[in-house]
């Protein structure tokens, strides 16, 4: 639905670790008008310069918490991703990204927030899909592209 806002214009950066990049992380909103419990978020399809960051690579930082796997994200049942909020995606990457522009591919994974489809619903609960098939993608529908710069960190 808001696909075009999905990552927060000029916050890619590299995350950096004892004075070393060891990944990169951006920050994004989420495509749904509602917001929705975190426990439904389900990770990201993302796509760097054509190299793909599954989501195993991934941890996700909102509300003030550190960063969490996706993993345990899926029990946080009362804590709100709302629509206004900004979090940020990290990805572990040894070196982080070169300086420049970089071309990203990235599709948000909101398990459904209302209605019920009884068996695949409750098959999603269990074995969430996986981020970029489509299945349980929520308000993005196709994987959206953006080009970003590196900014410092």
């Amino acid at each position: 639905m808001f696909d075009q806002y999905l990552i927060v214009k000029n916050s890619l950066k590299n995350d950096i670790m004892d004075g070393k990049a060891v990944g990169f992380q951006f920050q994004v909103r989420i495509a749904d008008y509602r917001g929705c419990f975190l426990s439904l978020h389900n990770g990201y399809y993302i796509e760097v310069d054509g190299v793909k960051y599954p989501k195993s690579l991934q941890t996700f930082e909102i509300n003030g918490r550190p960063p969490r796997t996706f993993e345990e994200i899926k029990t946080c049942v009362w804590e709100h991703f709302n629509y206004d909020d900004a979090g940020i995606v990290h990805v572990a990457k040894e070196g982080g990204l070169e300086p420049g522009s970089h071309h990203i591919g990235l599709q948000q994974s909101i398990l459904a927030q209302y209605g019920y489809r009884g068996k695949q619903d409750e098959e999603w609960v269990k074995n969430p899909p996986e981020p970029g098939t489509g299945a349980g993608a929520g308000k993005t529908a196709t994987i959206c592209y953006f080009d970003e710069v590196l900014q410092d960190a």
